[in-house]
């Protein structure tokens, strides 16, 4: 993309748009995201919680949701990562990002359902997926209601599947596979 007056490049530390810049880009072109799925751990390294947020959506729904959001412009994607867990979680988190960040999962969302399992009515997305241990202390934040750290297995539970949307609980059910956690 060229800088224009109607697109002009963001300084590096800036990258947002407006809402209307947004829109427009949404409407033409796929946009860059992290979805995070935070856990915590035992001494070994196995997940023994997931932490789930309690959101009501625009239609004024429950639903469980993960941590997720864009990439900014010039941003890294552990930058990312570690800017929604705060955003989300709160400012001591802790998240454990590893040197070499690798998703376990590249999930590509669409405004017409039915193509891939998940779906976002507002735009073409392409989400890193990543399990990222959390050690401090997690309280939610912006628009998130509440925080439930669940079992693996009540996570993956028919009934919290049906509480998340978008696709959210089967990224959730490809999340535990990933680390030997499906039940």
């Amino acid at each position: 993309m060229t800088a224009s007056a109607e697109f002009p490049v963001p300084e590096p530390r800036d990258g947002w748009l407006t809402s209307e810049q947004i829109a427009e880009v949404r409407r033409v072109l796929p946009i860059v995201y992290v979805d995070a799925v935070p856990v915590r751990v035992d001494d070994s390294g196995d997940v023994v919680a997931v932490g789930l947020l309690l959101r009501v959506t625009r239609e004024g729904v429950m639903s469980r949701a993960l941590v997720s959001g864009r990439v900014l412009y010039h941003e890294r994607v552990r930058d990312a990562l570690v800017r929604h867990i705060e955003k989300d979680l709160g400012p001591v988190a802790l998240p454990q990002i590893p040197a070499s960040p690798q998703p376990f999962t590249v999930a590509e969302y669409f405004p017409t359902p039915g193509i891939t399992s998940y779906h976002d009515p507002r735009q073409h997305a392409i989400s890193l997926a990543y399990v990222v241990p959390v050690s401090g202390d997690c309280r939610p934040q912006q628009d998130a209601i509440d925080l439930s750290w669940l079992t693996p297995e009540e996570a993956c539970a028919e009934q919290v599947q049906l509480e998340m949307n978008g696709g959210q609980g089967v990224l959730l059910r490809q999340a535990m596979a990933h680390v030997g956690r499906l039940p």
